[in-house]
């Protein structure tokens, strides 16, 4: 399991459009799942220790974020034959035992990790009302274990981008396993 961190946010960059299957059966746009006020899209999976070990927290914050006006997506990217841990079945799995209220989606062909330029999981990517990319750094301070009193980096920055339409200037980067690529034939 490589352990990699994504770049720090490229302010401007804009939302790439997606159209992928959720666990529910429907298929999901950029559209779909985009908030009033701000949208985040969540590459993650079920395999991850750092997702496990942060998803009860990833799913309250973007239930808080709704009040906000900020819409949540979750992006499957791994190569489910590599991992099968991360198969379609058991991100249905995961998406009920975690009461995911956000779409999980696949991204079977990874054009969509690929054109996010998505490095890890999790990896988030917070857009303000626009569509521009304004918070690409990490939950808390936790990596595989809960910190005590940790700073809710996430949930503070999209209030704040919710609010201001801007993410603040200091972001720390997320920390997680390396997606899964397919292997080029």
């Amino acid at each position: 399991m490589a352990v990699v961190s994504p770049p720090i946010c490229e302010f401007g960059l804009k939302a790439i459009d997606f159209d992928l299957e959720g666990v529910d059966g429907r298929r999901y746009t950029l559209a779909d799942v985009r908030g009033e006020n701000g949208t985040l899209v969540i590459f993650m999976c079920n395999h991850c220790p750092y997702v496990k070990a942060v998803i009860d927290r990833i799913v309250a914050d973007a239930k808080a974020l709704e009040a906000e006006g900020i819409g949540a997506v979750g992006i499957m990217p791994n190569d489910t034959e590599a991992v099968p841990a991360d198969g379609f079945e058991n991100m249905k799995r995961f998406a009920e035992a975690h009461a995911l209220h956000f779409p999980y989606v696949i991204d079977r062909s990874q054009e969509v990790a690929r054109a996010y330029d998505a490095i890890c999981t999790p990896d988030f990517f917070g857009f303000n009302a626009d569509l521009e990319l304004q918070y690409r750094g990490r939950l808390d301070e936790s990596k595989q274990a809960p910190v005590a009193g940790a700073k809710r980096e996430l949930l503070e920055a999209m209030i704040g981008i919710a609010r201001t339409g801007k993410g603040p200037d200091g972001q720390i980067a997320s920390m997680g396993c390396s997606i899964k690529w397919r292997v080029a034939a």
